[in-house]
């Protein structure tokens, strides 16, 4: 029987909307949006914030002018917004928009990795080791995410030993914050469990965060089963929107609205206004111009049950 006694009395969300949110959107943005999506989240409480990345336009034309966004968003004391690169140039970029974090990205499976940025994985973490260079010299952590660490849409499903390899090498560069992402919604709370417990067991010292797409409806599911077996970090987007453009099946992330509603009625706490996240993805369907697939956004919330009412400026 599960108990409140089994459960953390805090986790952390990170939204990654409009990074990994809005690359997948075909509408692109402009700055100005761009910008009050991010504010939207800080008014929220949310904790942590993907900001934007810094990737060629040729390639992700939605992140382009990340370092316009960077300079006018609203930075709030106590909350951590995050860039990601792709390689040094990108790190050079972001370095001079002065981000609180640097994220790197690498995948699980050789096949992924040559799809989503044309090199090995190990090229990409021989880019990684001049990275955490950079950014130690100006003092920004450097924190990494593996995608596909539960399936590939080439290789199948990644065996935990290989995940484990990878982040083991990750944490020999300064990288201890590793992010594991079910990029195309394949994990199971069971495959879940055993890769937390896996990491908890084999490698201490590396801080797991878990980030889960919802394509066969287990993303919720994927959390709690994180939960229940020591994880504390998740990564969600506003409005459940996001997958990635170069993985084929990676649809909409697990929706910041539906985690932060679940782990409210629990009793866990975020430090996330929920009435105020209903409002920040009005402006999210206001902006990309089709609704976004959050459940407790379309059922209205716990504290909203007729309707959203409220400035979009608030």
């Amino acid at each position: 029987m599960l108990e409140r006694a089994d459960l953390p009395e805090r986790v952390e969300i990170k939204d990654v909307s409009p990074r990994d949110g809005l690359q997948a959107e075909p509408k692109v943005l402009s700055v100005e949006q761009r910008v009050r999506l991010v504010n939207h989240l800080t008014a929220a409480g949310v904790p942590h914030i993907e900001v934007t990345s810094f990737v060629s336009p040729k390639w992700l034309p939605q992140m382009a002018d990340a370092e316009a966004v960077m300079a006018k968003i609203e930075r709030k004391p106590g909350v951590t917004y995050a860039a990601l690169v792709p390689n040094p140039k990108g790190a050079e970029r972001a370095l001079a928009a002065k981000p609180d974090e640097l994220m790197v990205f690498v995948s699980a499976s050789e096949t992924h990795n040559y799809k989503n940025v044309h090199c090995s994985v190990s090229e990409s973490l021989g880019g990684f080791h001049r990275i955490c260079e950079m950014a130690r010299g100006e003092a920004v952590p450097v924190t990494a995410v593996i995608v596909t660490s539960f399936g590939c849409p080439y290789e199948g499903r990644v065996p935990v030993h290989a995940v484990l390899d990878l982040s083991v090498r990750l944490e020999s560069m300064g990288i201890a914050d590793i992010t594991l992402g079910d990029t195309v919604g394949v994990a199971n709370p069971l495959q879940v469990a055993e890769m937390v417990h896996a990491f908890r067991l084999n490698a201490p010292m590396i801080r797991v965060g878990l980030h889960f797409h919802d394509n066969r409806g287990t993303a919720l599911a994927n959390l709690l089963a994180g939960i229940l077996a020591g994880c504390t970090r998740f990564e969600t987007a506003l409005g459940g929107i996001g997958g990635s453009p170069f993985s084929p099946g990676a649809s909409g992330n697990l929706a910041t609205e539906d985690a932060v509603y679940c782990l409210s009625e629990m009793g866990i706490k975020t430090g996330i206004d929920l009435d105020r996240l209903m409002l920040a993805s009005r402006f999210l369907e206001e902006i990309i111009g089709h609704k976004v697939p959050s459940r407790v956004y379309r059922a209205g919330g716990r504290m909203v049950p007729t309707g959203i009412e409220g400035s979009f400026d608030e």
